[in-house]
């Protein structure tokens, strides 16, 4: 699973590696640990409301998908990862498979492994950072969806809507598999306009470019524990170890 990652970079960098437009209006500041409902960037394309036409932009979702005929939104801090084996099959995330896919831009996520305690020493789980070895942004491929808040009256309130995002995983390479047997899964360059493109919905092709990467595209490391609680953030979280 992905339960945890780290997303840095400025919104202008990102707006511009993914070709995305953005509005300086909407804010993040940069996180170490972005975890389950937090408010996280992502890529996508819709049609313009006033042209019709279908433009990129990079905008901010919340991480837990609420499916759009949920009684309520309390069940999307469950629901932050979507198996790629049957993310087209699953009736809280097949029609967002088909029509509102995104890219959820990372600088790396964590895993933890559990550590056995010792004569002098209290088990404890070890995070670790799994990131790309070039240090390139990760485009992890995600969904979203649409939720209408019945308590609002007025649908063109932007209270109205909330909009979720989650996290499609697959089975881990050999290099994350060795700290946890699921990863999120990172779409190619290469495949960024197909995966986003709203008009493609043929769930075959779709599912065409989802690939799991060859081993050796990431690297690993222990950091710091700090990472371990949600109240923790900044770049020291991923300093090696402390006397472990």
């Amino acid at each position: 699973m992905c339960g945890r990652y780290a997303s840095s970079r400025a919104p202008e960098d990102l707006a511009g590696l993914f070709e995305a437009r953005w509005d300086p209006r909407e804010t993040l500041a940069p996180s170490w640990n972005v975890a389950p409902t937090d408010e996280v960037w992502a890529v996508l394309e819709r049609p313009d409301r006033t042209t019709g036409e279908v433009e990129r932009r990079l905008r901010t979702l919340r991480w837990g998908l609420v499916p759009s005929w949920a009684k309520d939104p309390t069940g999307g801090a469950r629901m932050i990862n979507a198996r790629v084996e049957t993310v087209h099959e699953k009736p809280a995330y097949r029609r967002a498979f088909t029509r509102r896919r995104c890219l959820l831009p990372a600088d790396g996520f964590y895993e933890w492994q559990s550590v056995a305690a010792t004569a002098t020493a209290k088990a404890y789980k070890q995070p670790y950072f799994i990131t790309p070895e070039d240090t390139s942004v990760m485009a992890m491929a995600g969904l979203y969806e649409f939720w209408r808040d019945p308590a609002v009256t007025d649908e063109d309130d932007p209270a109205a809507w909330l909009i979720t995002t989650t996290i499609i995983t697959t089975e881990a390479t050999d290099a994350a598999g060795r700290i946890h047997p699921r990863m999120p899964l990172a779409v190619a360059a290469q495949d960024h306009d197909a995966w986003l493109d709203p008009a493609h919905e043929d769930v075959h092709d779709l599912r065409a470019l989802l690939h799991t990467p060859a081993d050796g595209h990431l690297a690993v490391r222990a950091v710091s524990t700090a990472v371990n609680s949600v109240r923790n953030n900044g770049p020291e979280l991923l300093a090696p170890p402390a006397g472990r």
